[in-house]
């Protein structure tokens, strides 16, 4: 923050002394709101795990099938809807206690699951009605949601098919840190 403070003020000159307590308020009211959705979505968290809800659901889903293709797509499905609704932030801290023990006594790393969640939920980003970097994009391009979602549907199926890449092959998600040797 204090860099970009430097940068707008003092060598670029985009924004005058004036405006800074402004920006400061502005700033300290988006802080505020992604850290309620943390200690919410925290306090969600520590409610799930108090009643034994990861627990519950993980062998509700291990008792769906012991087919691990079945539970990562049931996984993807869960996640692509919960990322249409919520935003990511929360929906990290709400959902990775729930599905990291299903996917580790599958034998999935931890790390590919953690590429895939976000990738399912960058999709939610990108998708109505809460999909905030849409109303981002059409805030910029100045059109409404209806207009911009019938162009972006070759780019969902895109996604949707990246995702199935991430998913069904690990070594898409594990090629770098395997070339540098961190797994």
């Amino acid at each position: 923050m204090l860099y970009a403070g430097f940068l707008s003020l003092v060598v670029y000159k985009e924004v005058k002394w004036s405006d800074m307590p402004q920006l400061l308020i502005k700033s300290a009211e988006t802080t505020a709101i992604v850290m309620l959705l943390i200690a919410t979505s925290s306090a969600m968290s520590w409610i799930l795990s108090y009643e034994n809800i990861p627990q519950s659901l993980s062998t509700a889903l291990l008792a769906l099938s012991s087919d691990p293709i079945m539970i990562l797509l049931t996984i993807n499905l869960i996640l692509l809807i919960v990322g249409i609704f919520m935003d990511m932030t929360p929906a990290v801290l709400i959902f990775t206690p729930i599905f990291l023990p299903v996917v580790e006594s599958l034998g999935i790393s931890p790390l590919h699951f953690g590429i895939m969640m976000v990738a399912n939920l960058c999709i939610g980003l990108c998708t109505p009605p809460v999909g905030s970097v849409l109303f981002v994009g059409c805030s910029v391009a100045k059109t409404s949601i209806p207009k911009l979602v019938k162009p972006l549907l070759p780019m969902y199926l895109a996604m949707v098919v990246a995702l199935g890449f991430i998913t069904f092959v690990p070594a898409i998600s594990e090629f770098l840190p395997r070339f540098f040797g961190l797994i």
